[in-house]
């Protein structure tokens, strides 16, 4: 039996609102991905920095009480401090 146009309307509109909402979550992910790509992305290259900045004090090339002094001013939480003999 074929639809009358009413029902094949509510038909389409429901069937619409739910590629809608579809389309809405797959947004909500892709945004979601893409901000855990770029934390990781910092976090990495944060531990490369201090990386390098720690193989410089150990050569020598880098004055390591400029360090502590960085580190003594820049951290606040007692934690943070602590990893450092702070």
């Amino acid at each position: 039996m074929a639809k009358s146009p009413v029902e094949r309307i509510a038909t389409l509109s429901t069937e619409l609102e739910q590629l809608e909402l579809r389309q809405q979550r797959l947004e909500a992910r892709r945004r979601t991905l893409a901000a855990r790509r770029s934390r990781a992305a910092d976090t990495r290259r944060k531990i490369l920095v201090g990386a390098i900045v720690l193989a410089k004090v150990e050569q020598g090339v880098m004055d390591g009480k400029r360090l502590r002094r960085w580190l003594d001013q820049a951290l606040n939480r007692p934690h943070d401090r602590g990893l450092f003999g702070l």
